[in-house]
């Protein structure tokens, strides 16, 4: 007998096997299913963007191993990194750095906070009206940026603007304070035009995140007795992570490279210039190609560091998140 059950713990151990690995290889199979789909699908838009952004990247990094300036052409000799050596020592490139680092922090930060509570009342609201909040929360991101900086520039202006005068009861804010003449002030408005233009659309990122949570998993939670803070951070969070990636990546890429606002508003003046407008001053002010070049390829790395940044901070798992 204890031989027969041996060899019948063997033979139920050995179907057990079997059955992981059928279950392993019907998930691999799955998996190659879905990154064939996933190529299918992204692959035309992938090579349409490779083909019109690949040239001007190694064009940029071709014309920054050169001492270039369109006033000498007949001046231009191959330098190797010189150019990136003289951008690297130079106090006024970090101070760019740091500003668009600012920026970018500050307004992703404060925009997924928002975005989230808008995205939860959207998602909360009564039916019929949230195809009118949607609307409502999504007109500024339907406004063109630049027709956007141009309102808040105006808004804010020490001769045009009319926020001087109505929250002139607020303390710090009197008729004659020039808003564009401090960095602190300038820096303000700068990132509450973006938060102000931006957020509908990490709102409706979320949105789409918030469709995904199981609602079973909320309601099994609150009859446990979580209360809505523990909802949201144990079920609602976890469960939206890969959208919470999505935005946060597309966003920080878009902060980082902001140019429209800053241009309108200050020109860069007072210690407001970003690393966009630098490599635009350099490049087209200057007329220094080579210099702007090197610019914009440093600007090109730290976009790319910031998605390996995120990707790796995050570490999303789909097949997870499937519940697999």
């Amino acid at each position: 007998m204890t031989t027969e059950a041996t060899r019948e713990r063997g033979r139920r151990r050995g179907a057990g096997d079997d059955a992981d690995k059928q279950a392993r290889a019907a998930h691999s199979e799955r998996t190659r299913a879905e990154a064939r789909l996933g190529w299918y699908l992204a692959g035309p838009a992938f090579v349409i963007m490779l083909a019109v952004t690949l040239y001007p990247i190694l064009q940029a990094f071709y014309d920054s191993l050169f001492r270039y300036r369109l006033t000498t052409p007949d001046d231009r000799a191959f330098i190797g990194v010189e150019n990136y050596w003289v951008i690297l020592r130079d106090g006024f490139f970090w101070q760019s750095v740091a500003v668009t680092v600012l920026i970018t922090l500050v307004t992703v930060v404060v925009e997924l906070i928002l975005g989230f509570a808008l995205a939860l009342v959207m998602h909360r609201a009564i039916r019929r009206l949230r195809g009118l909040l949607r609307t409502a929360i999504l007109v500024p991101y339907g406004i063109i940026t630049v027709v956007s900086a141009f309102a808040w520039f105006y808004a804010f202006d020490i001769n045009s603007g009319y926020i001087n005068h109505w929250f002139g009861w607020v303390p710090g804010i009197s008729t004659d304070l020039n808003w564009f003449a401090q960095t602190g002030t300038s820096l303000f408005v700068i990132i509450a035009s973006e938060i102000w233009k931006t957020t509908p659309f990490i709102s409706l990122l979320l949105l789409s995140g918030l469709a995904q949570v199981p609602s079973d998993l909320e309601e099994a939670a609150e009859v446990d007795g979580a209360t809505a803070w523990q909802r949201f951070r144990r079920v609602i969070i976890p469960n939206m992570k890969a959208a919470i990636m999505v935005a946060v990546l597309f966003r920080a890429l878009d902060a980082f490279r902001i140019f429209d606002n800053v241009f309108i508003m200050t020109n860069g003046a007072n210690g407001t210039t970003v690393l966009s407008l630098l490599a635009y001053k350099t490049s087209i002010g200057r007329l220094e190609i080579g210099l702007g070049s090197a610019i914009s390829v440093l600007l090109f790395l730290c976009v790319i560091l910031i998605c390996w940044v995120a990707i790796k901070l995050f570490k999303v798992d789909l097949a997870s998140a499937r519940g697999e």
